[in-house]
């Protein structure tokens, strides 16, 4: 399967869009639910967030109060807490603390604290994405204070009837054989074998021709009359193969004088001339498959190496010759075309599509899709190829993800304003 991403969205992409756009923003739940952000009722509730001395979040009941902060100094993301009675710093061990995240998909993250220093510590890393329901339960002298909030990212939600007519396409994430290839350029040129001139049999008069110059001929058909000088019998000239007239040297009343009078070939197959270069020289054998593609992109076609030069280019490059097929002529002798040469295979055990990829902070991501909620997934990328990136973490197998359009969910995202909040 291969997929393609238009730079510019064509009118009808653009329309669909704004469409979503448009439905979206006159959905207020909507967007409160996806991306965490208070409608106007609760907007001083939003931006009147109360901060501690530890960049954490205060929480506050009755005159007790809890600051909870992401801290990520030289270690990976965890959390970390303090807090206060009165007014009065709690110390750790007389603090009993548990914090739920309820991930997307209701997978839950059950995080005890444990005293260090002045603070309590979490027992595990706060992967991301750091989207998910916060549910904070703290214990201190036999009193239980609790509190909960969405702290939501990368997250949006589209309804599967708007997914569709805007062509979101999703695939599962799982193991993947993926070609190692070494990228060369060249061009196409005629099939030698393919390739015949035609001269006289016996020296004479040309009395009549009857093809010009770019015409298709067929095999037998009659190319000229010649007047043989010794007999003064005339005979016929025909094509030994079908196939286009590329030279014609007769005129009518001219001697055949011992030369070429045609040339004729047949395009049914052509070779791609390619280049290799010495670091990529030792990989490349004959009989290994070749993707050619027309620099336009319009053809696109696999053959193999049939032969590799035994010298090399004026820029150190060796010609390696593959054969094609171009029964359908699309092939033009003279253009140039991209190749891809196989030279191996790659098992990799999770990979996506890299027409999915997107940009999302400092990550490389794709979206996945649980029900109608699409959310990020920041990846961690191996061996690259074609179509195909090996994902070597961030990114559960059997994960449904976003393979095509997948702009349209970050530009609706991106239009949430979501923030990342630590």
């Amino acid at each position: 399967m291969k997929i393609k991403i238009k730079n510019q969205f064509n009118f009808l992409g653009a329309g669909l869009l704004f469409l979503i756009f448009f439905l979206s923003a006159c959905d207020t739940d909507h967007h409160d639910d996806a991306h965490g952000i208070a409608s106007e009722d609760h907007a001083d509730e939003a931006i009147e967030i109360e901060k501690g001395p530890n960049n954490g979040r205060i929480f506050r009941d009755g005159n007790f109060s809890l600051e909870l902060a992401i801290f990520e100094k030289g270690v990976p993301p965890e959390f970390r807490a303090w807090a206060t009675k009165d007014g009065n710093k709690i110390a750790p061990e007389n603090l009993k603390l548990k914090v739920n995240l309820t991930r997307l998909g209701n997978k839950v993250d059950n995080i005890n604290f444990e005293s260090q220093g002045d603070a309590l510590r979490g027992d595990m890393e706060i992967y991301e994405p750091h989207s998910f329901v916060v549910e904070i339960i703290a214990e201190n002298q036999g009193e239980t204070h609790s509190w909960k909030y969405d702290n939501f990212e990368g997250r949006t939600k589209i309804e599967n009837a708007v997914a569709k007519a805007l062509e979101i396409e999703t695939e599962t994430a799982g193991p993947v054989v993926i070609d190692k290839t070494i990228s060369a350029y060249g061009q196409i040129v005629e099939n030698p074998e393919n390739v015949r001139q035609v001269s006289a049999r016996f020296e004479g008069v040309i009395k009549r021709v009857f093809s010009s110059v770019g015409e298709k001929v067929k095999k037998g058909q009659k190319l000229a009359i010649i007047e043989s000088n010794e007999s003064l019998k005339t005979y016929s000239i025909k094509a030994p193969i079908s196939g286009l007239l590329m030279e014609r040297n007769a005129n009518p009343g001219e001697q055949t004088s011992n030369r070429k009078l045609f040339t004729i070939m047949n395009t049914s197959t052509v070779w791609a001339e390619v280049s290799i270069f010495p670091k990529d020289l030792k990989a490349v054998k004959a009989g290994l498959p070749v993707n050619v593609t027309t620099i336009d992109g319009e053809a696109n076609m696999t053959g193999k190496i049939i032969q590799i030069n035994a010298h090399t280019e004026s820029n150190q490059s060796v010609k390696a010759r593959v054969l094609l097929g171009n029964k359908r002529g699309t092939l033009i002798p003279g253009s140039f075309v991209m190749a891809n040469v196989k030279v191996g295979e790659h098992n990799a055990k999770l990979a996506v599509k890299r027409v999915g990829l997107q940009a999302f902070r400092d990550f490389t991501v794709v979206y996945a899709k649980i029900g109608e909620e699409y959310e990020v997934r920041m990846l961690e990328l191996g061996f690259q190829s074609g179509d195909w990136v090996e994902v070597l973490g961030g990114l559960e197998p059997d994960t449904e993800y976003v393979s095509a359009n997948s702009y349209v969910i970050k530009a609706d995202i991106e239009k949430s304003g979501a923030a990342h909040d630590h």
